[in-house]
């Protein structure tokens, strides 16, 4: 590989490591600077260097057969976390193909696990099974997601993302092809079922670490908020074709959802075969290869935790409320088709706010959205406590559910941008694993929640007041009140 000027301060454009002190060198012998894909550069020690920067020296032993000084520019604390992007020429989100690919692969993602969520179990019920077999299918499908997410996250840094993507998408699409053939014969089984389950499962939690952390590498640091507002609307837009779709071709024929869902994770694979994800430097001078790098990198930072901590609390209470709204609906008569509708505006909501986030965080601070969204969700849904059943109860529900992908954006940069490419896959399914379980123990908080007052009304303000407690805790953290910005101007972290 030819040689490149190395730049003054021997650091390149990713802030790479550079080592060597040219008076330190034996006589006859030139330094050398490692920079990105370990070419060699001839340059000046690493004397002036930028802001946020300074040098480590390693010496040797007397007697060592290793005679020089070995300087080292590393990132200061405050910097060390931080990853610049790989992508050097950036161009709008529109044009940018890198991110198509990857937002129209995880759209099919998302609306084939949709569709798995209403057609397994509707299968299950259609050849007589029972509730607890439901069940079983339902909890194999989140029990399998929420044990393999960090281990997925691990995969994910220590693995080519591509690879992991493409083999997370053709295992679940030869699943649903051999639950199409079984049906199709004849053939079907319960144990079918619960092994598709299992792939369906395994595969999200494989596929969404790897396609969360290869983000950064097609997508400038500065267009990072508002890639992460347009991929808010990806799960809304699942939501509401999904099960429409599954229900629908469920009635014309059982086999018709599957093979629907074969065909999608097959696109989905072979947009996935056209992406091509460039060379990421490496940070930090120690990179972490344990399992457990995610929690404790999690746990060093401050802002980590507590948005860690609001995911979880802002998430359980949605799921908690989703279900009470349901349970009400049924126990006040509302008809089958107005509570679709309430339903569906969840999601119109949510993709109303993901169109909104990108001009909300150019003019608002992140502090003021992530407090301000905390309080909106608390009011709302103190407002559904006084509205009567149905459409209305559905109107604030998308009023609430607007806020979530603005406030959840902010969030989601903020974990992205703070942490190195070596991390962000264990981290990515540490958080994965936080919103899982907050969307596991939602319903059984919502269900809990009836129960202990006696009351399907009274669940909703239950509901209002574990948001009100999120709400107060974000206001009273001043980690998330003075959320920091980031350098190119965005409202965003450093």
């Amino acid at each position: 590989m030819g040689a490149a000027a190395a730049p003054a301060h021997g650091l390149d454009q990713s802030g790479v490591r550079c080592r060597g002190v040219p008076r330190a060198c034996p006589p006859g012998r030139r330094a050398v600077h490692d920079i990105d894909r370990r070419a060699k550069h001839d340059g000046p020690a690493p004397g002036a260097l930028p802001p946020g920067f300074a040098v480590e020296l390693k010496t040797w032993p007397a007697g060592s057969r290793r005679r020089t000084i070995s300087a080292q520019a590393v990132r200061t604390p405050r910097e060390a976390a931080i990853t610049e992007n790989p992508v050097v020429d950036a161009v709008p989100l529109s044009r940018n193909r890198g991110y198509h690919v990857l937002w129209s692969s995880m759209l099919l993602a998302e609306l084939a696990s949709e569709v798995a969520y209403i057609a397994l179990p509707l299968l299950v019920l259609a050849h007589g099974g029972s509730a607890a077999q439901v069940a079983a299918v339902a909890a194999v499908l989140a029990g399998t997601r929420m044990a393999c997410g960090v281990p997925a996250g691990v995969l994910a840094d220590r693995c080519d993302r591509r690879v992991l993507m493409l083999v997370a998408q053709g295992a679940r699409a030869l699943a649903m092809v051999g639950m199409v053939v079984t049906l199709a014969t004849g053939a079907y089984s319960f144990a079918v079922v619960l092994v598709v389950a299992a792939v369906e499962g395994v595969g999200g939690s494989v596929f969404q670490p790897a396609e969360h952390a290869a983000l950064p590498q097609v997508v400038p640091v500065s267009q990072l908020s508002d890639a992460l507002a347009r991929n808010a609307a990806r799960p809304f837009a699942a939501v509401l074709i999904g099960p429409v779709l599954a229900g629908a071709t469920f009635a014309l024929h059982q086999v018709w959802p599957f093979s629907i869902e074969a065909a999608v994770l097959a696109l989905s694979f072979a947009v996935l075969l056209t992406l091509r994800l460039p060379r990421v430097a490496v940070v930090s001078t120690e990179p972490e290869r344990r399992s457990v790098a995610g929690f404790r990198w999690l746990l060093r930072q401050p802002l980590l935790r507590a948005t860690a901590l609001w995911l979880f609390a802002v998430n359980l209470g949605f799921h908690a409320l989703v279900v009470t709204v349901l349970i009400v609906s049924g126990v006040d008569g509302v008809g089958y088709g107005e509570i679709g509708l309430t339903m569906a505006c969840l999601g119109v909501g949510g993709l109303v706010g993901s169109l909104a986030a990108g001009p909300v965080h150019a003019a608002v601070r992140p502090g003021v959205i992530v407090v301000g969204a905390s309080w909106v969700f608390a009011v709302v849904v103190g407002m559904m406590s006084v509205v009567p059943a149905g459409l209305s109860l559905g109107v604030l529900l998308g009023v609430a559910a607007a806020f979530f992908p603005i406030a959840g954006t902010t969030v989601m940069t903020y974990q992205l941008t703070s942490v190195p490419d070596e991390l962000r896959g264990r981290l990515s399914g540490v958080v994965g694993l936080c919103t899982d379980l907050a969307g596991t123990a939602g319903p059984l908080v919502g269900g809990l929640l009836i129960t202990v007052t006696g009351s399907a009304r009274t669940g909703i303000p239950a509901c209002a007041v574990l948001l009100a407690v999120a709400a107060v805790g974000a206001s009273l953290s001043p980690t998330l009140r003075r959320f920091p910005k980031t350098p190119s101007g965005r409202r965003n972290p450093p």
